[in-house]
């Protein structure tokens, strides 16, 4: 009875734009009021009345919405509507007002993890037992073709560099981190256009790409590159970027094949700077933060450490793209072959 009554009312209303006394002096009963509030729903049949009596749209919306209550604004302080300070320290953090905060992240000991180019989960122990002499013997004029190419590209590595393996390292690493990231970008591109899976070679070819530039992350803290250096990186890296990009389209067994020969050669120059760092030619310094959390080091780790594990991280690529080109030798699709994810 109070529902029918109250959509009388309403209705009478409504016709008159709301200006009905008699209406007004009802609706102003807090008895009737709350019967009101009780029976409304948002836009319901009896409260939407004509379809063209939009001068009262504005008015129903208003009764339909009181029983929906606000969103909550962002609890900002006064003053601070734009950043917010971080804990224990001065630095200032943007606002989370997207919801997007970095929850609190320890090492295994309770420490606060200090990296944001890693997680915890993205470390490692380095498989070390990994055979470090293995050769792919060149088959066919491809193989040929990328053994020769790499070793002509050392010869002005050699030349520039020398025995400074401290830089020659880096500048190999700014080179290594670009196929893996070149060929996971474009199986990527490939699944999206054929509406195929990988097989999981596109998180492998990243994987490696991540993991090299590890590696440089790592060699920078132990090697300040001068400026004719960061010059060259970019020299190198744009050019072999866009040469990479062209052969990968064009051959990707090709592609692999020299990637393959290029990481043989990064196991045998860390291979020379071990020797030089055991012979007493290079120091043995401690080994930087980022490395002993990314690679699981011991605190104590050193130089040497470092450099074993790099190297063995190397010799893992080594298989990882030889083993690709063999696939597409085979004429097979790399989805087709299980992907090594997690193989460093």
């Amino acid at each position: 009875m109070n529902r029918l009554l109250t959509m009388s009312i309403l209705r009478r209303c409504m016709i008159n734009n709301g200006r009905n006394l008699h209406g007004e002096n009802m609706l102003r009963s807090p008895e009737l009021t709350a019967a009101v509030l009780l029976n409304l729903r948002p836009f319901h049949q009896g409260v939407i009345g004509r379809a063209d009596d939009f001068g009262n749209f504005k008015w129903r919306r208003m009764m339909s919405s009181t029983a929906e209550p606000a969103a909550k604004p962002p609890s900002l302080k006064q003053g601070d509507a734009g950043t917010e300070k971080k804990e224990g320290g001065d630095e200032v953090m943007p606002a989370s007002y997207w919801g997007i905060s970095r929850s609190k992240i320890t090492r295994d000991d309770g420490s606060e993890w200090p990296w944001n180019c890693f997680m915890p989960w993205d470390t490692y122990e380095s498989n070390l037992s990994i055979d470090l002499s293995k050769h792919h013997v060149p088959k066919n004029f491809l193989d040929k073709f990328a053994l020769r190419t790499v070793k002509l590209l050392r010869i002005p590595t050699d030349v520039f560099f020398q025995r400074r393996y401290g830089c020659r390292a880096m500048m190999l690493e700014t080179v290594a981190a670009v196929p893996g990231m070149v060929g996971g970008m474009l199986l990527h591109l490939r699944s999206l256009r054929k509406f195929q899976q990988s097989g999981g070679w596109i998180k492998a070819l990243l994987e490696e790409a991540e993991n090299e530039r590890m590696h440089l992350m790592t060699m920078v803290e132990l090697v300040k590159p001068k400026w004719y250096e960061r010059l060259l990186v970019l020299a190198v890296q744009g050019v072999f970027f866009n040469a990479f990009f062209v052969a990968y389209i064009s051959s990707p067994k090709l592609a692999h094949r020299i990637v393959g020969y290029l990481e043989e050669e990064a196991v045998h120059s860390y291979t020379e700077f071990l020797r030089d760092i055991e012979s007493g030619a290079i120091e043995n310094v401690p080994a930087p933060a980022i490395a002993i959390d990314y690679w699981r080091l011991p605190k104590d780790a050193t130089l040497k450490d470092v450099i074993t594990v790099i190297r063995a991280d190397e010799a893992h690529h080594r298989d990882v793209n030889h083993f690709a080109s063999d696939i597409h030798f085979q004429g097979k699709e790399l989805r087709e072959a299980p992907a090594p994810v997690g193989y460093h």
